[in-house]
Formats: structure tokens, C-alpha cells, sequence
């Protein structure tokens, strides 16, 4: 579609999702073993048919940007691209992006193509599956000049989002973004099946006809979309509530991103990677085959590409690209997210002991953990919290909501417990 342009916001420094937000863009986190979470954006554009798609970066973007040019290269005849608008200094902006609105504004010079009639606005760090053509028939039957994608969320959830109140041909009549009190949203809720009360949260996936985008963002200075462009539309511009009702989570935190991936061993996972008819793409990297040694178990795990596991026992985990395992490890209720190449050799030290070989060691432990990638973990380490501690930090790891995260190119010695 040629009068569809889509902005993925590449998010902020991350703050909530480190350690593994450290040296990379929170988009570029890596995803169930083998994607990073911009794949899920870009993949529902272009399944939607919607090939038109620019990326704003500028935190610790260089990741995602080598992530982005190897991953998506679309057919030049089709008229599509994927292609990354990093923050900049110039004459005119001489501040970094101050914000999701800030953003954009600063980036409305690459949007102004006379053939673009809609602006579909999305993150970068969100699970879900929406056909984005039904979104914008919405839009365009509604005669709508903006328009929110939003979904149904329990009480307890409404504090972290925008809520909003709609009439009954869903025009949008409220929106608080993070309301601090239920009194304030008291009036905005819903009876379900059962009597249970829920509340229309933005799904942070907006679309905007182009001339009223420009309009709400030029000559001001607003700086969050949530916060100041929508409030402010409800009141100059048609706007509306499209109702999605699939799986959809914000991935916003350590405990959030540890619980939606090991989402991924259930029987039937929230979000299916396993429809042919809706792929999620990823960067192609031709691995061998995983290699199981030994004797060891696999119980609902998923096991990515190149992974070398020799006689480990390995349940309820997720096993990311390249890894290597040795044996008489045991794995648990844990995301171990590989390697970016592979390397069997011994590194030498400089002073006493040695540097463990790439990957995790024989008979070591780990449970409830994200070992992040290109870690080299000696034998007989045990990763466990067993003080069950919430917050904590040191040169191995960083425990978050009582998870252990080891960061990417730790370096663990033997014998090690955590």
C-alpha cells in the first residue's frame, strides 16, 4: 500500500529491561531463541501487505541497525523498505529526540511524500498479531482522522497505560495516560463474561491521516503521544478506538520479558510461530542443525539453530542460537540467548585461573535466569538465588524481580555460585 507509511518507534534508553538493555536498543533485545523484538513489527507490516516502514532509533542503536540491514531486504521492484532514521544534530533540531512525539516531529521531513495519505505509528517492544488492514478500514469507514488500537486489560494493569472511554459508535470521549487513581477511571470500565471488570488501554499503535499528524505535531512541543498529542486531539480532531482483541503485552520490564518468552514452551504459546500463513521474519544466518550428545533430557523447551548440548538436562527453558552446553548441566524456568558466532577455543589468562571456554560448562546449575549472550561460564556453576533476593548487582550478574541476569560477554569462573 503506497499511501501507508508505518513509523516504528525504537523506545527509549530501556532502563526497566536492563541489564540487557546495555549495549543495545530495547528492540534489539533478542526474542524467543532466535528473533529480536522489532521482528514482531516489522513482520506484522509486512504481512499486512504494508511495506513502507522507517525505524527511529537512538539509544545504543548499532545492533539493531546491523540487525535491521541483514534481516529485511525488500524486492526494489515492490517498492518497499525497511530503513533506520537515527537521531541526529542538524540546523534545525539541536537536541536528541525528547520523546515518542518529539521523535516523529523531528523525523517529519522523511514523511512527506504526497502519496502517503495514512501514518500508522507503532513500538518496537510489544507481542502480538494484528492484521493491520483491518485497523485501517476501521479508520477510513469511521472517517476518522485519528485513530487508537486498544485492548482489554484487568484493573490491576490500568496504572501503566493510557485508558479511554468510548461512546457507542467507539469515538474516543476520555483518555487518561497512567492514571493514578482508580477514581479517576471508575466511569470507564467494562463488564465482561462473568461480571469481570475490564478497561480500554492504548495499545500504543496509532493511525493518523498525514495533514492531521503534521497539524498536531508542528509548532509546539509536545513530546509524548500518549501523554500530550492524543489528550489534546480527542478535542480538535475525529478520533476513535479500534478494538483489538488477540494476545497483546507490553514487554517493559525484566519480569515481563522473562515470563511472555518462556511463554513460548507452552503447548499452545499466546502468540503462534508456527502459523505459515502469518511468519514472523527474522534475520537468515544458514545454522547447522542442533546437536544433542549423550543422554541428556529435553523437557517443553525450545531449542534454536547451531545449539551443541551434550548430555544436559534442560526443561521449561528456552535455548537461543549457537549455544553451547555441556554436560551434566542442568537447565530450568531459564532463557539462555547463545552466541553470535561460534568459538571452541580456550582463551589464555593474564593472571591466575583460566578463562572459560565459550558457552556454559559441564555440571553446572541454572535456574531462573537469562544468561544473555556470548557468556563464557566455567564448570560446576550454580546459578540459583537460592535467598530468593529481589535486587542485587555485582561484576557476574544483576538480579532483577528475584531473576538472575547474567550479562552479554560475562565471564564467569568455575565453581562460581550465585
Amino acid at each position: 500500500m503506497t499511501n501507508v507509511l508505518t513509523i516504528i518507534l525504537g523506545g527509549g534508553r530501556g532502563t526497566r529491561l536492563y541489564p540487557l538493555t546495555k549495549i543495545r536498543a530495547k528492540p534489539a533485545v533478542p526474542l524467543a531463541g532466535k528473533y529480536r523484538l522489532i521482528d514482531i513489527p516489522i513482520s506484522n507490516c509486512l504481512n499486512s501487505g504494508f511495506q513502507r516502514i522507517f525505524i527511529l532509533t537512538q539509544f545504543n542503536s548499532e545492533s539493531l541497525n546491523k540487525h535491521i540491514f541483514r534481516a529485511y531486504k525488500l524486492d526494489s521492484f515492490s517498492g518497499g523498505f525497511v530503513e533506520v532514521i537515527a537521531a541526529d544534530q542538524s540546523m534545525e533540531h539541536g537536541d536528541w529526540f525528547q520523546g515518542s512525539a518529539d521523535a516523529v516531529r523531528k523525523c517529519l521531513k522523511h514523511f512527506n511524500d504526497p502519496r502517503v495519505k495514512y501514518i500508522l505509528i507503532l513500538s518496537g517492544d510489544q507481542l502480538y498479531k494484528m492484521n493491520f488492514t483491518e485497523l485501517l478500514d476501521f479508520h477510513i469507514s469511521k472517517e476518522a482522522e485519528v485513530t487508537i488500537a486498544c485492548n482489554l486489560v484487568d484493573k490491576h494493569e490500568a496504572s501503566d497505560l493510557g485508558i479511554m472511554g468510548v461512546d457507542k459508535n467507539q469515538k474516543i470521549k476520555k483518555f487518561i495516560e497512567k492514571p493514578k487513581s482508580f477514581e479517576d477511571i471508575r466511569d470507564m470500565g467494562f463488564k465482561v463474561d462473568g461480571g469481570k471488570e475490564k478497561f480500554l488501554a492504548s495499545m500504543g499503535i496509532y493511525v493518523f491521516n498525514r495533514k492531521v499528524l503534521f497539524d498536531l505535531l508542528l509548532g509546539n512541543s509536545k513530546t509524548d503521544f500518549g501523554k500530550e498529542v492524543i489528550p489534546d486531539a480527542l478535542h480538535q480532531k475525529q478520533t476513535y478506538g479500534f478494538m483489538y482483541e488477540g494476545y497483546w503485552k507490553d514487554i517493559g520490564s525484566i519480569a515481563s520479558f522473562y515470563e511472555e518468552n518462556l511463554a513460548f514452551t507452552d503447548d499452545c504459546p499466546p502468540l503462534n510461530l508456527f502459523d505459515e500463513d502469518w511468519q514472523f521474519f527474522t534475520r537468515p544466518r544458514h545454522l547447522p542443525l542442533t546437536k544433542l550428545l549423550g543422554k541428556g533430557t529435553i523437557e517443553n523447551s525450545n531449542i534454536a539453530e547451531g545449539a551443541i548440548i551434550e548430555d544436559a538436562r534442560i526443561s521449561h527453558s528456552i535455548i537461543g542460537l549457537r549455544s553451547i552446553i555441556g554436560a551434566g548441566t542442568e537447565i530450568k524456568d531459564s532463557i539462555i540467548m547463545g552466541n553470535d558466532y561460534f568459538d571452541f577455543t580456550e582463551k589464555e589468562s593474564s593472571g591466575s585461573g583460566r578463562i572459560p571456554k565459550f558457552g556454559i560448562g559441564k555440571n553446572c546449575r541454572i535456574q531462573k535466569a537469562i544468561v544473555d549472550k556470548n557468556v563464557r561460564m566455567g564448570d560446576e556453576v550454580r546459578i540459583v538465588n537460592k535467598k530468593n533476593i529481589q535486587e542485587f548487582e555485582n561484576e557476574y550478574c544483576v538480579i532483577r524481580n528475584g531473576i538472575v541476569i547474567i550479562p552479554k560477554n560475562t565471564v564467569i569462573p568455575e565453581g562460581t555460585i550465585i
